[in-house]
């Protein structure tokens, strides 16, 4: 039987292993210390390209010459804006540039005059209050006042009127100017020892303007719409109160037509004139005005025919009122409580709204008279005589014995008397006997004479043919 044994491995002296140990470890040390060409390479340029970066950095910040783009791109992210930094110094340069020519223009413009003052006149401020902020005293106040009868105008400030006032280099007034209105302004210049004061008026320029409305509401809101003012709009009442009760007759839908002076400066409208034709439709029924002043200078509006528009009376003693009581034989009196005819109409209104004559006359009452209270009343002529009762008061100058004008204030309503409410108590008689004033045909004016039919027709069509024509252009506009 024969035993087999597995060979060893062979065997080296400790001396030999040891030796190899230590070559190993030298090996490795070495490639640690003393790495190998291709690496030391790259870790060299490297270091130069920062070395380059830096001395480049260092350069510019000494002689702050500009870089030189070399068009590689590539070579930085940032390269784009990097390469802007002479447009910024550029930029920065024209800044600069801005600034002095800024500051140049400042330096040539001439100061502001330190004695040449503007000030707005708040509320509470007087003449007075003005000049003491000025360091003026009150003798200069009595002084520019007194200076002339007019210099009062000075005296008379409202709220936002400016003042322009120049003092002298001790501090005197010398002059002082206010604009009153686009067409009126007033001056007080020293002069010696005095003052000079002078009132300038502009003359404006006078045109021919047109407007039209339909009312939706009211004639006021439909005035306003049309560019009319609130004084234009009860003008064109006016004219037309002789045929319209504006109290209860208008109706939605109803429209206006107006030509009307237009005053203006330098081209810029700084007021209204007087209506020189206008158009009313009401129901349906056209009414046509049309101003006219005769040869003897009696200035009136009729209608295109040549008839006069102003009756011998007016239908409304009040503008606007609510009719709150009509003429009535058997109506219960608020008051007594038992039925009692009601000879007039009563027209309700805020207390102290005007009231006006309905025609010329005579004063025949003005003063208490029972139940009416304040009562005003009038005869115009022979046959008619109208009253006015439950007035607050009397206008100025309206006594027993004077001549009043159709349209004229005469009192303003009130609840004097038997009155539950503020109201105006209209009575109509003729011959005495009372009748129902919003039911009765009125009384004509005298028509255009004979003798100047053809001049009014000469003057008046030019101005309805206009009305004609803006009418349908501004109908054709609205329809596009």
């Amino acid at each position: 039987m024969t035993t087999t044994t597995s060979k060893a491995p062979p065997l080296y002296p400790k001396s030999h292993l040891l030796a190899a140990s230590g070559v190993a470890a030298l090996l490795s040390l070495a490639l640690l210390v003393f790495p190998s060409r291709e690496v030391e390479a790259k870790r060299t340029q490297m270091n130069l390209e920062l070395d380059n970066g830096a001395e480049q950095i260092i350069q510019e910040k000494d002689d702050l010459r500009p870089r030189v783009d070399t068009g590689d791109e590539s070579t930085s992210p940032f390269a784009k804006i990097e390469g802007s930094e002479d447009n910024q110094n550029s930029a920065n340069q024209d800044a600069d540039s801005h600034k002095k020519d800024a500051a140049s223009l400042v330096s040539n413009t001439p100061p502001a005059d330190p004695n040449h003052r503007e000030i707005t006149v708040a509320r509470g401020d007087t003449l007075s209050t003005l000049f003491a902020k000025l360091g003026l005293s009150s003798t200069d106040v009595h002084t520019v006042l007194n200076s002339a009868k007019e210099a009062k105008l000075f005296g008379q400030l409202k709220v936002g009127q400016v003042l322009e006032i120049h003092l002298s280099a001790d501090g005197q007034l010398e002059n002082m100017h206010s604009q009153l209105s686009p067409l009126e302004s007033i001056t007080l210049s020293k002069n010696g020892d005095l003052f000079k004061f002078k009132r300038d008026l502009a003359k404006p320029d006078v045109r021919a303007a047109y407007a039209r409305g339909v009312i939706d509401s009211s004639l006021s809101l439909a005035g306003k719409r049309a560019g009319l003012s609130h004084e234009m709009t009860m003008d064109l009442a006016n004219v037309f109160g002789y045929d319209i009760d504006f109290s209860q007759d208008i109706r939605d839908g109803d429209e206006f037509e107006v030509i009307y002076e237009e005053k203006a400066v330098a081209g810029k409208r700084v007021g209204t004139g007087e209506i020189l034709a206008a158009r009313f439709k009401n129901r349906g029924k056209l009414y046509t005005a049309v101003r006219y002043t005769s040869k003897q200078g009696i200035t009136s509006y009729y209608t295109a025919d040549g008839n006069s528009m102003r009756k011998a009376f007016i239908r409304m003693p009040v503008d606007f009122a609510r009719i709150s009581s009509g003429f009535s034989m058997g109506r219960k009196h608020p008051i007594l409580n038992k039925i009692r005819a009601h000879k007039g109409v009563d027209y309700a209104a805020p207390r102290g709204t005007p009231i006006k004559a309905t025609g010329d006359g005579k004063i025949m009452l003005a003063g208490r008279r029972g139940g009416y209270g304040n009562c005003v009343i009038i005869q115009h002529g022979n046959t008619y005589r109208t009253l006015y009762g439950h007035m607050q008061g009397f206008a100025k100058g309206i006594r027993n014995g004077s001549m009043v004008k159709q349209g004229q204030i005469i009192g303003y309503i009130g609840t004097t008397g038997l009155s539950t409410g503020p109201h105006l108590h209209y009575e109509f008689q003729v011959n005495g006997v009372h009748v129902d004033p919003l039911s009765r045909k009125l009384p004509m004016a005298d028509p255009i004479a004979k003798a100047e039919k053809a001049r009014f027709l000469q003057q008046s069509q030019p101005l309805l043919a206009r009305m004609d024509q803006e009418k349908a252009t501004m109908l054709a506009l609205n329809k596009r």
